[in-house]
């Protein structure tokens, strides 16, 4: 009885850990992504913050929201300025990340599904994005100095 016990709280703990995302032989990988899903974890509650501290001070931003590039941080913090607390997303999906990388600079690629994505109480929606990311290690830690959002397959009028 014993053994069956531990057979079964072994198959219990393997399922567990098979749920979790797999880690790649690449630490500056696995950090870089990390940090990705930690700023949006926060976006989808509706705190830019997350995003805003891993930007560098001279950062330059493309997404479908804007006409032209937003340059530097203090113009980015106005442009999401409108958007704290009024985002809400109950879910994100992150598809295929990859981050290629080379000495101080990496590119994340990445694709994301944001699942129930409701803004200021509004309908809630399935967003898709294509998501573009370059970092730069400046005084030891992994700063966003590019990122570009898409919307996948957008509605055309």
């Amino acid at each position: 009885m014993r053994t069956l016990c531990s057979i079964a709280a072994f198959f219990v703990l393997l399922g567990s850990l098979s749920h979790q995302a797999p880690a790649t032989a690449d630490p500056v990988a696995d950090q870089i992504i990390a940090l990705e899903r930690r700023a949006l974890e926060r976006w989808g509650k509706g705190d830019p913050q997350g995003y805003l501290d891993l930007m560098s001070k001279d950062e330059t931003y493309f997404d479908p929201g804007v006409p032209k590039r937003i340059d530097g941080l203090e113009a980015l913090r106005q442009y999401f300025a409108p958007f704290t607390g009024k985002i809400s997303i109950e879910r994100f999906e992150l598809i295929d990340p990859k981050v290629q990388h080379h000495g101080d600079v990496a590119v994340l690629t990445f694709n994301i599904v944001d699942y129930g994505a409701q803004l200021d109480g509004g309908p809630k929606k399935t967003a898709r994005w294509n998501v573009t990311e370059v970092y730069q290690k400046l005084d030891g830690r992994w700063k966003i100095i590019h990122s570009h959002f898409s919307l996948i397959k957008p509605d055309l009028k």
